[in-house]
């Protein structure tokens, strides 16, 4: 079986969902993913961004980000994301929480469940080292905590890294808990602190192949044929590719030689 391979809205992060679907279609991705701001999503940049997804005939795989804030206290701002989702026919919303209380997490992770299950949108945690939810198990005890069946794992490739796991791990993962994932490659080591671990997340990641993570270990543990969605944001990629069409078409080539190259089947 192969896996579905999608942009996601982090490799072109200083572009509309209007202008990252354009250039998802135009560079031959079949599925899509985009960072829903509050402010900016009008319902021009909705009809826009359907219209463009509509054109080259391609799927939504989710929507992001829903930031958790400290106190768990959500607003109509997250709820609008998880609208937005819905709208566009995304199967899942990404979701992070700046609350270092697990019982709190947990039931602010339930009420986006309830937002999201009426659209039958999986609401996927992700842990990385710049929020309080820092580990592969930390995710799994909120997400056992939420008690929700819309609940799941997002597993990103360099964060994954970060936070110290091997991939044998994720065979022990109930695979029903990670219904996608991102997927970059990077340094193999960063300094433990939050000013270099943000850094590595929003500029020195690269496409796969690229750089030193043990990406076919990961893939390879990950569930058979689940989505991918290419989560290359690069200062490095941005720079060299300031078109996004050029940008999306250059992560697609490469990432799509790598998979072949480690005998991954991508469609």
């Amino acid at each position: 079986m192969s896996h579905i391979m999608s942009l996601a809205a982090g490799t072109l992060p200083e572009f509309l969902p209007d202008q990252v679907a354009d250039a998802a279609g135009q560079s031959g991705f079949s599925h899509v993913g985009f960072t829903i701001e509050p402010e900016h999503w009008t319902p021009e940049q909705a009809k826009a961004t359907k219209a463009a997804i509509e054109k080259y005939d391609m799927s939504v795989l989710d929507v992001e980000v829903v930031w958790i804030p400290e106190g768990g206290v959500l607003t109509d701002d997250h709820r609008l994301i998880i609208d937005a989702g819905a709208e566009l026919g995304a199967p899942n919303v990404l979701v992070v929480s700046a609350e270092p209380d697990p019982e709190i997490t947990a039931a602010a992770l339930h009420q986006l469940c309830e937002w999201a299950a009426p659209a039958e949108m999986r609401v996927s945690l992700e842990f990385l080292m710049i929020t309080a939810v820092r580990s592969l198990d930390a995710a799994l005890d909120i997400v056992a905590r939420c008690n929700h069946p819309a609940a799941a794992v997002l597993i990103d490739s360099l964060h994954f890294q970060r936070a110290g796991h091997a991939a044998v791990e994720l065979t022990a993962v109930d695979g029903n808990l990670l219904p996608y994932s991102q997927i970059c490659d990077g340094n193999l080591h960063c300094a433990d602190n939050f000013d270099a671990y943000l850094e590595d997340a929003v500029d020195l990641r690269s496409a796969p192949g690229e750089g030193d993570l043990p990406l076919a270990d990961i893939l390879a543990a990950l569930p058979e044929a689940i989505p991918l969605s290419l989560e290359v944001r690069s200062k490095a990629y941005r720079d060299q590719y300031p078109d996004p069409v050029a940008r999306a078409k250059a992560v697609r080539q490469k990432s799509l030689a790598h998979f072949d190259a480690i005998g991954v089947s991508v469609g």
